[in-house]
């Protein structure tokens, strides 16, 4: 695995965590106008590019059904975001007080526990899931599903296979009755995950950008991400948002990182980064809640709240990453005879 990835998924998944504590903190303290402090959304853009890459890399010339394939993501995915989900609908259901975008309804948890999209209860502005940051994984297995299908085409065919397939969607979705399913779907937001599995078939390719055009490209992507955050709106994501995203994902894996020390606690970061993505609302939930409770207002402050919601966060994803991940068996060879 490159070790930029790693790095990438750490980062992406610090930004969205850093965006909910920011807006936590209108919760926590209602005095405090932290609106133009609101970045890191564009995180889960790095996410969907990341996703399409490391999907056409670690599938490109492997043979694999897709049966193989879903049960892969499967295992990958769906343990620890139904266990999370089933715990946060037991205590909308139990203690509803606790949580403030989160009702039991047993519709939205079934569809929520099989990737569908459904209005929120809590609120009827969003299409989201029980766990509301879970809206991403919608997309996600959406995704797994067209490539898994495209599996069995040759190599050669599946990125045009897959562009036919978005585009079609797109333009129904946008042709038929607005509904729930028409109003998701047909969010443009879906063809950074292609923009990600060409990125991946141009790695493949070994064109790759020189090394500082990559540092720049690496550099420029961040700086634009956030710039077009802070100007423009998620409505217009898919290029606003999605090709910085896309400039970060291929200028870093341009760069040549085994030359430069790992960063270990990065890299570890990254191997947790699903598990603090999918965690960190109970973090925050939990934050949000101690600062009501405290007697002093230590937590109302809000750079303190933010660095004890990153690092919490971090710590808190850790702990079930190493719970919810087993353990590799490594095999040891015996030394021959003297």
């Amino acid at each position: 695995m490159l070790v930029q990835l790693q790095y990438l998924r750490a980062v992406a998944a610090l930004m969205v965590v850093y965006f909910h504590a920011i807006l936590q903190l209108a919760k926590v303290n209602p005095g405090i106008d932290a609106t133009a402090f609101i970045y890191g959304e564009t995180g889960v853009d790095i996410f969907f590019v990341l996703s399409g890459f490391v999907m056409w890399l670690t599938t490109s010339g492997r043979a694999m059904s897709p049966a193989d394939f879903a049960r892969r993501r499967i295992k990958r995915i769906v343990p620890l975001y139904w266990l999370a989900t089933l715990f946060s609908a037991a205590v909308a259901l139990v203690a509803p007080s606790l949580l403030k975008s989160t009702v039991f309804n047993l519709p939205h948890l079934v569809a929520s526990l099989f990737f569908l999209p459904w209005i929120n209860p809590a609120d009827p502005t969003m299409i989201a899931p029980v766990i509301v940051p879970g809206w991403t994984l919608n997309y996600e297995m959406f995704f797994y599903f067209v490539f898994a299908l495209l599996l069995p085409l040759q190599e050669a065919r599946r990125i045009p296979a897959m562009l036919a397939i978005f585009a079609v969607i797109l333009i129904a979705c946008r042709l038929l009755p607005g509904t729930t399913a028409t109003r998701f779907y047909g969010e443009p937001i879906i063809l950074e995950f292609l923009a990600g599995v060409v990125l991946g078939w141009l790695y493949g390719q070994k064109m790759l950008l020189p090394s500082r055009w990559a540092w720049a490209a690496l550099a420029l992507g961040f700086a634009f991400l956030f710039i077009n955050e802070a100007l423009m709106r998620p409505e217009s994501r898919f290029y606003a948002w999605g090709i910085p995203a896309i400039f970060i994902i291929y200028g870093a894996v341009s760069i040549d990182f085994s030359k430069l020390p790992v960063i270990g606690w990065l890299n570890y970061l990254g191997d947790c980064s699903y598990s603090i993505y999918i965690t960190h609302a109970f973090t925050l939930a939990f934050l949000r809640i101690a600062a009501d409770r405290l007697p002093i207002g230590i937590l109302q402050q809000p750079v303190l709240f933010v660095i004890l919601s990153l690092v919490l966060s971090s710590i808190g994803g850790a702990i079930i990453h190493e719970i919810t991940t087993p353990r590799r068996k490594v095999a040891v060879a015996s030394r021959p005879p003297a």
